[in-house]
């Protein structure tokens, strides 16, 4: 593989991820890393003295300035690789084939757009949410899977995904928009209607694990909604029936291990997702 690589990865509090992020990032093989972009936003811990300690570059982000898209475009604009490597502080790139599997479509002209497989190792009810939105073999969406698969068509994540820069150059990145959160899936949405396809890389995979309180569940999913009322036109894509389907996994899968834990918190937590989106979209 001939293509260069740019990873942007925004840092916040992030000492108990970082050196051990970093070390994974250097151990990947067959790719010719150009550069790694850390952005860490004003931190209250050691992030800063860990990163100056290891000598490891970082760009300085004012806590106010921060923003899922724009700080990423701004970083993405101005990077110096043939492809753009968006990665999460949290996930743990464990294999050395990682970046090769994620990237080499790209490099090879097949897709222009690539994102990992994510796994979460703890028995809460994120373990069953990954095992069904990343299954283990890969797959190609396009345009013509829009009627098929509605809104599943534009999943994508840049908790570890690629994309081709001239591309995303061309798509002007996320319009200089501050979107509140799934910037991921905005560019996504993007690419398939211009025609482009993404892939769903199974054997590039990365471990992130979250185990979110009904707290942080209701915010993100506020955010969420939040998106969508600034995106309006993806509501005719069926949220409903995907969220559905994600729901009625999880609980098949829940009984199938014997997962009480997750049993007794599916009511409240599948609340918290749905109270939060519609407050959200709804909310003034």
């Amino acid at each position: 593989m001939n293509k260069t690589i740019s990873i942007i990865c925004p840092l916040y509090n992030a000492e108990k991820y970082i050196i051990s992020l970093n070390n994974n990032l250097l151990k990947q093989k067959n790719v010719d890393i150009k550069e790694i972009k850390y952005l860490l936003t004003e931190s209250k811990d050691n992030t800063e003295k860990l990163l100056k300690e290891n000598k490891i570059k970082y760009e300085i982000v004012k806590k106010t300035d921060f923003s899922h898209s724009l700080t990423r475009e701004k970083t993405a604009f101005s990077a110096k690789g043939d492809i753009l490597v968006f990665i999460t502080q949290d996930v743990i790139p464990e294999k050395d084939n990682w970046l090769y599997e994620l990237t080499n479509p790209i490099a090879n002209n097949e897709v222009d757009a690539c994102y990992s497989r994510q796994i979460c190792t703890n028995n809460s009810i994120e373990k069953y949410t990954r095992e069904k939105n990343y299954p283990k073999v890969s797959s190609i969406v396009s345009k013509n899977d829009i009627e098929k698969l509605g809104l599943r068509t534009f999943f994508f994540s840049d908790a570890s995904s690629a994309i081709k820069k001239e591309t995303f150059i061309k798509l002007n990145g996320y319009d200089n928009k501050n979107l509140p959160i799934s910037e991921d899936m905005y560019i996504a949405y993007k690419l398939i209607q211009n025609d482009y396809k993404i892939k769903y890389c199974a054997e590039s995979e990365v471990i992130h694990s979250h185990d979110f309180k009904l707290k942080e569940l209701y915010s993100r999913y506020k955010l969420t909604g939040q998106f969508f009322k600034q995106n309006k036109y993806l509501d005719n894509y069926g949220t409903t029936s995907t969220g559905g389907g994600l729901a009625k996994y999880i609980l098949k899968r829940a009984f199938q291990d014997k997962n009480i834990k997750v049993i007794i918190k599916f009511v409240p937590n599948m609340a918290a997702r749905f109270i939060g989106m519609k407050v959200g979209k709804h909310g003034k």
